[in-house]
């Protein structure tokens, strides 16, 4: 992978890291991402899920979709994923801040045309999202393909951050009489609401109520030794 002043680290770089086992720890922890690009100078940041493979991220979405449309064309793509692990707490207004891991990708995307190949990133798309489901539903049709767009980005420069960690305040702030700590944020399932025309004898799956599990899997990322 090349570096250049785009995925260089600047503000608090010990926060901040090229390396992979980081990246994709962060890219398989999360399944939202911002693309953002430009179309005749003015700026746009579209959400969407993904799907990794390797150094690759797909997307997919409706034919129709100008981000689809715009950034098939191979057009330079900056593509931003966030979690928020919670929130920093200072004594004074100015120290408040957020424990996060967070990458900025940059690179273009191609748009993936053979069918079979479309089927084979929906499945990472899917497994991505929630492991074990393609392989209950019914594939897509010829037709719904051709109403799909997939897109192969392929990463070509990137860098992670991560903030770890309890309030940074002033020496001067330690006594004030004020609650200070982190608050901590997860993204946690609730009980699944079964659809109303389920057909008769159908069960909950087991990768669905084991979803929180796949979440919790992730946590320990939180513990990555990077300096507060």
């Amino acid at each position: 992978m090349n570096l250049s002043k785009r995925t260089e680290l600047r503000r608090i770089p010990d926060r901040g890291s090229h390396d992979w086992a980081t990246i994709n720890q962060i890219l398989d922890a999360g399944f939202l991402a911002h693309v953002a690009f430009c179309v005749d100078s003015q700026p746009f940041v579209i959400p969407t899920l993904y799907g990794r493979d390797g150094e690759r991220l797909y997307f997919h979405g409706s034919a129709a979709s100008r981000m689809l449309r715009e950034v098939e064309t191979g057009i330079p793509t900056c593509v931003t994923v966030t979690l928020v692990d919670g929130l920093v707490l200072s004594r004074s207004a100015f120290d408040h801040s957020m424990n996060y891991r967070s990458i900025v990708a940059f690179g273009t995307a191609r748009k993936v045309v053979d069918p079979e190949q479309k089927v084979k990133c929906l499945r990472v798309i899917s497994e991505h999202l929630i492991a074990g489901r393609w392989a209950d539903v019914r594939g897509p049709s010829e037709k719904e393909l051709k109403a799909t767009t997939v897109l192969e980005f392929l990463i070509e420069e990137v860098s992670s951050k991560v903030r770890n960690g309890p309030p940074l305040d002033d020496e001067s702030d330690y006594g004030l009489p004020v609650w200070a700590g982190v608050l901590p944020l997860e993204i946690k399932s609730r009980p699944p609401i079964p659809d109303n025309k389920l057909v008769e004898g159908v069960t909950l799956p087991d990768y669905v109520r084991r979803y929180d599990a796949r979440l919790a899997g992730h946590s320990e990322i939180r513990d990555f030794p990077f300096p507060d």
